[in-house]
């Protein structure tokens, strides 16, 4: 990048025109002069003109050399892109399992579509694929695509129900519309309640959290963001609020809305309270839209964010070291496996840092929150009871390969 640099700076160096500009303008000022000339009086064009051969000329060759270095220095930044970008090729599918399943990566596709609330290219994409099936053709070492089991076949069937999905996307969407344009709680509210015993069930805050938004709007006469339009009002609609809804959640979120009783007595000073952090709280409505696309999408069995999303940016931020990885092995002459090759630590960031289960190879138990997965610098996962009873406290070699290792260097796989 340091390339690029200097010729960044070199260009704006160079790439000062303003006496160019002036030049230009006064040939513009001769010409119009001229012609306002011969305008006047026809019998003096030849006389015009032949003054007019020499200025001009030597305008343009002032432009032309002003303009010379700025050619040369676009020249000099696109031959220092071309070297810092070059064109490599992309990793071959040989190894790519997806790639003898293209039905799977038709559905994520038209999935990711609906998820974005794209529900007319969604349509257009699951016809056109329907009507044109994908012939897999199966790549070594992989499944092989004729041999599916009964959930692939659905999907390389397209049975799906797309349909559904989008009338269940598009209720998701319009309950965002509400929260986030016109800071309307009420759909979120009566979404939640019906759902009310499986929020619970999954221990989610959803309900409580659109609730108590809900009383500090009453409280605040309908602005989060400014002083309560009248202290009295907003405190009476706010009391009757809590005493009509806010009675099942007494049992769990006690200590919050008692917080909440307690910060009655402060509606003339609310931004001096010790409860300032709950009534002015500038990202509120932002937290209560991404909870809920959270939970809505939990209870359709998906992920808040799109998998298509997710495996496109991993994936891009892994390719640099997987063309490196491809090229060391292209150059030694070696074939990539599964069995033989130590992991290749990718840095993904740490959001990616996940996994749906994991069982420790070494103790065979699925690890939890108090046992959580930890990786080696050699990039081999275990448990981290299992770290503790290897390692001892002190260096400790890897029961998987050759790699030493301290377990202070384990760094926790979040799932």
């Amino acid at each position: 990048m340091e390339a690029l640099q200097r010729e960044v700076e070199q260009l704006q160096k160079e790439n000062n025109l303003e006496k160019t500009v002036e030049d230009v303008q006064k040939t513009i000022d001769l010409l119009l002069h001229a012609r306002q000339a011969i305008a006047a009086d026809a019998s003096a064009a030849p006389v015009t003109m032949a003054k007019l051969q020499n200025s001009v000329q030597q305008s343009f060759d002032r432009v032309n050399r002003d303009l010379k270095p700025v050619h040369q220095g676009l020249n000099n930044y696109q031959k220092a892109v071309t070297n810092m970008f070059k064109d490599k090729p992309l990793p071959t599918a040989e190894n790519d399992a997806l790639s003898s399943h293209p039905s799977l990566v038709n559905r994520a596709i038209a999935m990711h579509l609906l998820r974005e609330g794209q529900f007319s290219v969604a349509a257009t994409f699951i016809e056109e694929a329907n009507a044109h099936p994908p012939q897999p053709e199966p790549t070594p070492g992989t499944p092989n695509p004729y041999l599916q089991e009964a959930w692939e076949k659905d999907l390389a069937n397209g049975t799906f129900n797309s349909q559904k999905l989008q009338q269940q996307f598009a209720e998701m969407y319009h309950i965002l519309h509400e929260l986030k344009q016109q800071k309307n709680l009420a759909p979120a509210i009566a979404w939640a309640k019906e759902r009310s015993i499986v929020l619970e069930n999954r221990g989610s805050n959803l309900e409580f959290e659109l609730c108590r938004l809900q009383f500090v709007c009453l409280f605040k006469g309908g602005d989060i963001q400014g002083p309560p339009a009248d202290p009295v009002l907003g405190v009476l609609r706010a009391m009757q609020y809590a005493r009509s809804d806010f009675g099942p959640f007494q049992h769990r979120y006690g200590k919050e809305v008692s917080e909440l009783a307690a910060a009655m007595p402060f509606a003339h000073n609310m931004a001096e309270s010790p409860y300032r952090r709950i009534f002015y709280n500038d990202s509120a409505w932002e937290e209560v839209a991404t909870s809920f696309t959270r939970e809505f999408c939990s209870l359709l069995g998906l992920s808040a964010d799109s998998p298509l999303y997710i495996a496109a940016t991993a994936g891009a931020i892994a390719l640099p070291t997987l063309l490196k990885l491809q090229k060391i092995m292209k150059d030694k002459r070696t074939e990539w496996t599964t069995q033989n090759e130590l992991p290749v630590e990718i840095p993904l960031p740490p959001a990616y840092h996940f996994h749906s289960i994991f069982v420790c190879p070494v103790s065979k138990e699925q690890a939890t929150d108090q046992n959580p997965p930890m990786m080696m610098p050699c990039g081999h996962v275990i448990a981290k009871e299992s770290l503790d009873k290897i390692s001892k406290g002190a260096r400790f070699k890897c029961p998987y390969c050759p790699a030493e290792s301290h377990p202070r260097e384990a760094k926790k796989v979040f799932l």
